[in-house]
Order: C-alpha cells, then sequence, then structure tokens
C-alpha cells in the first residue's frame, strides 16, 4: 500500500492500535476496552490535526495518489449502464479518452472523461491520461451525439496535459483542442465538468468548457504542473512546493476566482480512503446540476456559459498616477 509522506505517522499509529486489539483478542490482559477507546480517540484526533493543515504540495501528493478513483471507477460506479463508443471517424481510437452513454438514477447522460490507467500495463495502453488529437476529436464526436438526442454531458478530467510527442503535433494537437473549446462553447445541450484529479494546461481545457464545474477538495487545475513551474521560473524542478503554493491552484483559490463553481467535499485524508464516499457525492453534485440545468433553454445556456467564462479571474490594477 501506497503511504504519503504526511500520513506515516497515522499509518504507523493504525498498525499498533491493529496489534494492540489482536493481542486483546487472543486474551491478553494488558489492554482493556477502555484502553482502546482512548487510543482509538487519539488516533481520531492525530488525522484531524494532520488533514486540517495540509499544505499545497501535500494535497497534490493526494491528488496523485495511485490508489486514487480514475474515469473508468466513476463510470463503474455512478451508472447502472454504460455503452462506450470508439474513434474519431477519422484516424483511430484515443484511449487515454473514455466516451460513452450511461444511466445514473435512469437519467440518460452522455460521459466522457481522460483515463490514466492503474497499473503499469494499463498506464501504458491509457498513455497515463495524455490524449492525442483523435482523443479530442472523439470527445467532440460523444458531445456532438449528446446534442443531436438532447442528452446533458458529464466530463471527467484527470490529466497531466494533452501529449507533447511529434506524434500529436504531426496531427494537430493544437487545433483539435482550440476546435473543442470553439464547439463547447456553442454546444446547444447541458455539459457538467467534474475535475477528479489533475487538470493542467489545454489537456483539460479540451474537455473542460462547462456550464457549471465542480472540483473534488484535493484535486488541483493549473495552467501547468508544479514540476513544469519550477523548472521554468526557478531552472529547479525540486522547487515543486514552492510551485504549487505560488500557482494558487487548489478548489478554495479557484473558487474566489470564479473559476469553478463548487466544492465536492472528499472523505478525510483524500479519495482514495473512502472512494465509496466520494461515489455519492459526485453522483449528488450530477443530478443535481442536471435538474437545475434542464429547464434552460439552449440559445440562454450558451449564452450564460459565454458570460460565465468571461468573468472568470480577479485582478487589481495600481495606478502610478498620485
Amino acid at each position: 500500500m501506497t503511504v504519503l509522506p504526511h500520513e506515516k505517522q497515522i499509518f504507523e499509529y493504525e498498525k499498533t492500535l491493529s496489534e494492540i486489539k489482536k493481542q486483546k483478542e487472543n486474551n491478553n490482559n494488558i489492554w482493556n476496552n477502555e484502553d482502546i477507546v482512548r487510543l482509538e480517540k487519539k488516533l481520531d484526533t492525530l488525522k484531524n490535526k494532520v488533514y486540517s493543515n495540509l499544505t499545497p504540495w501535500e494535497r497534490v501528493t493526494i491528488c496523485r495518489h495511485p490508489k486514487r478513483p480514475h474515469t473508468s471507477d466513476y463510470l463503474k460506479h455512478l451508472c447502472e449502464s454504460f455503452e462506450e463508443i470508439h474513434g474519431d471517424r477519422s484516424f483511430s481510437d484515443d484511449p487515454a479518452i473514455i466516451t460513452g452513454f450511461g444511466k445514473i438514477n435512469s437519467k440518460k447522460f452522455a460521459f466522457l472523461g481522460l483515463e490514466k490507467g492503474k497499473d503499469t500495463e494499463s498506464r501504458l495502453f491509457r498513455n497515463f491520461g495524455m490524449a492525442h488529437p483523435e482523443g479530442y476529436k472523439k470527445a467532440l464526436r460523444c458531445m456532438k451525439l449528446a446534442e443531436k438526442f438532447s442528452l446533458p454531458v458529464v466530463s471527467f478530467i484527470d490529466t497531466q496535459g494533452a501529449y507533447p510527442g511529434l506524434s500529436a503535433e504531426e496531427r494537430g494537437q493544437g487545433w483539435a483542442i482550440a476546435k473543442n473549446l470553439l464547439e463547447m462553447a456553442a454546444l446547444k445541450t447541458p455539459i457538467i465538468v467534474v475535475l477528479i484529479g489533475e487538470g493542467c494546461s489545454g489537456g483539460a481545457l479540451g474537455i473542460g468548457v462547462g456550464d457549471v464545474i465542480g472540483m473534488l477538495e484535493h484535486a488541483y487545475y493549473s495552467v501547468i504542473s508544479p514540476e513544469g513551474c519550477a523548472a521554468i521560473l526557478w531552472k529547479d524542478a525540486s522547487m515543486n512546493a514552492e510551485a504549487a503554493s505560488a500557482l494558487k491552484m487548489q478548489a478554495e483559490d479557484l473558487l474566489k476566482l470564479n473559476i469553478i463553481d463548487a466544492i465536492i467535499k472528499e472523505p478525510l485524508g483524500g479519495a482514495h480512503l473512502d472512494p465509496a464516499f466520494v461515489y455519492q457525492n459526485v453522483r449528488h453534485f450530477i443530478l443535481e446540476q442536471w435538474e437545475l440545468l434542464k429547464t434552460v433553454a439552449p440559445q440562454d445556456l450558451i449564452e450564460k456559459r459565454y458570460q460565465k467564462f468571461r468573468i472568470m479571474g480577479k485582478f487589481s490594477r495600481i495606478s502610478n498616477n498620485v
């Protein structure tokens, strides 16, 4: 099991407590019930202390935890049924983006999401969640089908960025992402975006234009990864912790800047510790937003979406005039 640096003390305490409970089960009278209850309370206090004082970089490590649920997990646990569609009808199928149609509580949705993979084999197959142009074209194909049949779109974002390799550039990576931004801005059906993990650069934006954007508590959304930022600004990738703080990419910062609309609660310590808790919260968010959006006329939907992105971000201007 992967233990993050800030979790070591907690897991060592849990291991000790587990051993004490086993001793008691084996009729060892050194520990009584009152002792165990007291130790459990101390463990809860320790968890609250550690998880309530996380640094931005520690939250990035939570976001990247190998056991954190991915798009495929959400589709499996949210949908009663899901039918995947493949290919962009132009070049090939890109496994880095999953697209298809499914039902949540008998309500029909079109789904698209970036998928990183869970082990070495699947990560290579999914290209670590870094999509090629055909992935964004496939996503657009799915959205156009959703528009045709008046289905809402749900987009799950989790990527370190679009694939930056030569093959992607040869097939027009920048154009594919720009095309999606344009088409999503004018799509005549509701779009619900959920940031479930990493949301970096144009790779995230390529499926990130929505009427409402929800973000998991420990996800992050940024123009660049902390390591990339550190390498550019400080010429030193080891300055990632400083970069993570400077980028203001956590949910609380983005909510203040109107980049996102809602923070979706995670269990104490992160989604990897209680995935069922997160699935329930994401399900509630999607269904709640669909109830609010389904009565909005298409033209009003497009206008509100346009205005939403126009007012994103805040800045202060300091005049030099005395």
